[in-house]
């Protein structure tokens, strides 16, 4: 103690110890490194994204018909996230006026400011996109390229541009979007009609998408409401609208079992 206040006193302060295996200044370059990565799995959507990936390989693990080698399979993946990334880079882009009416989502870095929303921006999402699109034509086929492309003009144009704003419709329609996904993992198999199998996994992922989402817009309704956005809750309230999901969940679960005559178990 009276060393402290002898070197306090004296203006001297004494040298912090270095912690061992750690270099003087290591953490002050990680950090900004972290924030970055973090930054760009919440700009991007990557959780999304990934398990939208996935969906893609059961595609092509339930349609019949020899399946492409894994190579090509884990790139129309990559393909996949890549082209759900842009989309959700998209989305965020767009929406930044509403996410800083959100609490659920006013921290996002256009909301904030911590990115600035130019061009360069726009460039950088569709160059992505081109090359998502061109990567599962080349390791799939042009098929399976137009689906994903579909994918990420549903959620980026028609759910964020065209509908969500207008219609409580919006997340109906543009759940398409992650069905898209399954059918380009079927096209990498079987290109032309998708198959009974990888149609009902289709069909399970569109019908599933607007429950989910309603039921977190009945958690975020106030938010909703004070942005604008016809989400169901704020139409028809939460009541009305818990039993329109319940009827949608029984749906799901019926068509779930389909593929049970399809030779899946």
């Amino acid at each position: 103690m009276q060393v402290k206040a002898t070197a306090a006193a004296s203006g001297v302060i004494p040298a912090q110890p270095v912690p061992t295996g750690l270099r003087p200044g290591a953490r002050i370059h990680r950090a900004p490194i972290l924030h970055a990565l973090r930054l760009a799995y919440g700009l991007f959507k990557l959780r999304i994204g990934i398990v939208i990936g996935f969906t893609a390989l059961g595609g092509v693990v339930v349609t019949p018909g020899p399946a492409p080698a894994a190579w090509r399979s884990a790139i129309l993946v990559l393909a996949v996230i890549g082209a759900a990334a842009a989309a959700g880079g998209f989305n965020q882009y767009v929406e930044r006026d509403l996410d800083r009416l959100m609490s659920r989502t006013r921290r996002r870095p256009f909301a904030t400011g911590e990115l600035p929303a130019n061009r360069s921006f726009l460039w950088l999402l569709g160059t992505v996109l081109v090359l998502s699109v061109a990567a599962a034509a080349w390791a799939a086929n042009a098929l399976a390229a137009a689906y994903v492309f579909l994918g990420a003009f549903f959620y980026g144009v028609v759910y964020t541009v065209w509908l969500k704003r207008r219609t409580w419709w919006n997340i109906v329609i543009g759940g398409a979007a992650g069905s898209f996904a399954v059918l380009a993992g079927a096209a990498a198999v079987l290109p032309g009609a998708p198959a009974a199998a990888p149609a009902l996994l289709a069909a399970v992922l569109f019908l599933w998408t607007p429950p989910h989402f309603w039921s977190l817009a009945i958690m975020c309704r106030d938010d909703y409401a004070r942005a604008g956005v016809p989400m169901l809750p704020v139409v028809i309230g939460d009541a009305r609208c818990a039993r329109v999901i319940l009827m949608h969940t029984v749906a799901v679960v019926v068509l779930s079992l389909l593929p049970l005559a399809y030779g899946m178990g």
